[in-house]
């Protein structure tokens, strides 16, 4: 497989600063209530400035469930991520984007190409990702779920292009329907290049349909049932000539009957019709000589 070209990343996932939400919820509670029962004192604008505060404070709070991250962003700024679930305060004034970290599959259509001998084929995949860097996930592409579908259908099309879809010539190529481990394996390996650069993590593919197009499917069948007969016939016709020889060595070794090379051809020659032939063989008695 060549190599992909990607652009380096520019930024990369780093922890945010943050407080444990708890006390920060308690703090805000203490200044609101404490400016809001003052501000009938001397100190009334300033009691009131606390209570804003107060306010202000609630804002900086939020919730994550697990499964989920936070990326941290200060007047376009990239400051940091949130991973731990539960309760957290980071700056009120900062704006929080809720990215899924949990795993996900995307399942291509199947899509019809030509595969290395230029037949047509069906091809489809199942892709088993999940994010794992949530700062290139969301700065680094302009939408990070169809730039991993669009990523997963071109490489499935270059796999495709790759490849026979069987191995005619029996040499050591590989082929999209005896490889399958080993094709799964370079497709993981090339969908994972392609989308680095959103910091996706693929966890594994797997062929979901893979055959040959309609129009050609017919003629590829007889093709494949014709292999199949001419391997099943000489797997026969092996199995015949070994019967044969023990026949006859079993014959000479016990001294059952002496046979001379014409009868030899001849005893050969029926034990082969029974044993490679189509249907069953009738018997013939003779009841006369051999000859």
């Amino acid at each position: 497989m060549s190599e992909i070209p990607t652009p380096d990343p520019t930024i990369t996932e780093r922890p945010a600063n943050r407080m444990p939400g708890g006390f920060a919820l308690l703090l805000a509670l203490v200044l609101l209530i404490g400016g809001v029962a003052a501000t009938g004192t001397t100190q009334q604008f300033g009691w009131l400035a606390v209570s804003v505060v107060g306010l202000i404070m609630f804002r900086g709070l939020f919730v994550l469930p697990p499964g989920v991250a936070a990326v941290i962003q200060f007047f376009g700024r990239y400051t940091g991520t949130v991973r731990t679930p539960g309760l957290h305060f980071v700056n009120p004034l900062s704006n929080r984007q809720r990215v899924s970290v949990r795993i996900r599959n995307h399942e291509t259509a199947a899509a019809k190409v030509n595969d290395a001998e230029g037949n047509p084929i069906e091809m489809a995949v199942v892709v088993v990702w999940q994010i794992e860097d949530t700062a290139r996930a969301v700065f680094e592409v302009d939408d990070f779920v169809r730039f991993v579908g669009i990523q997963t259908d071109t490489a499935v099309r270059h796999i495709a292009t790759s490849y026979p879809y069987d191995n005619h010539a029996e040499d050591d190529r590989l082929s999209l329907r005896e490889n399958a481990e080993e094709i799964t394996g370079k497709l993981s390996a090339e969908i994972a290049e392609r989308v680095r650069s959103a910091g996706v993590r693929v966890i594994e593919s797997r062929l979901t349909h893979l055959a040959y197009a309609p129009e050609i499917a017919g003629a590829m069948l007889q093709r494949q049932q014709a292999g199949a007969v001419v391997a099943a016939r000489q797997r026969i016709v092996e199995g015949a000539v070994g019967m044969v020889e023990l026949a006859l060595a079993r014959l000479a070794e016990r001294d059952v009957v002496e046979l001379d090379e014409e009868r030899k051809a001849a005893m050969v020659s029926n034990l082969l019709v029974v044993l490679c032939g189509d249907r069953a063989t009738q018997p013939v008695v003779n009841a006369g000589s051999l000859y």
